[in-house]
């Protein structure tokens, strides 16, 4: 046999639909993030423009800072007492161990391994040939040495360097 639906039954099952609907679109996660941007008024054009423009900017910005860090405004000579600190700080890496213990060895080695720490294109130019030895005092080297990194610091070229001060 067939039950016939009767009009009351017909009602109270939309009236249950309609409630589980309602429950259903309560914890619909799009329904909160609509309601979201309809609570916030959109960017008006102008705004949208100077968001995008001062952000392009940050980005230039942030793209060029290493090449400005890296450009020199004005060449300056390196000092002596900028050589004699960089120097120093050679000296306590060498003491430190960085460099290994051939570095440790004697005075001389020492000294060798503070030059090349100091300026590696310069020891490469005046002393990789031959480098200094026990007891030797030369001044010509010396001299030269100093120039170089002087050339180095302006940013010039270092032909001309060795031999420079040979009288």
């Amino acid at each position: 046999m067939k039950e016939s639906i009767n009009l009351r039954q017909i009602k109270h099952l939309r009236y249950y639909r309609r409630r589980a609907a309602a429950a259903l679109r309560r914890f619909d996660p799009r329904r909160k993030r609509e309601e979201a941007m309809a609570a916030s008024p959109p960017l008006s054009p102008p705004r949208v423009i100077a968001r995008h423009v001062s952000f392009f900017f940050l980005l230039l910005l942030l793209l060029l800072l290493p090449l400005l860090a890296l450009s020199k405004s004005s060449p300056r000579p390196i000092t002596d007492d900028e050589i004699r600190e960089k120097k120093n700080a050679c000296y306590a890496d060498i003491e430190s161990g960085l460099w290994g213990w051939k570095c440790r060895a004697s005075v001389i080695a020492k000294e060798n391994c503070a030059l090349l720490c100091l300026s590696p294109r310069c020891y490469e130019l005046i002393y990789e040939d031959d480098p200094l030895e026990e007891g030797e005092k030369d001044f010509v080297r010396g001299q030269e040495y100093k120039y170089c990194m002087h050339k180095l610091s302006m940013g010039d070229s270092l032909d001309g360097v060795k031999g420079a001060f040979n009288f």
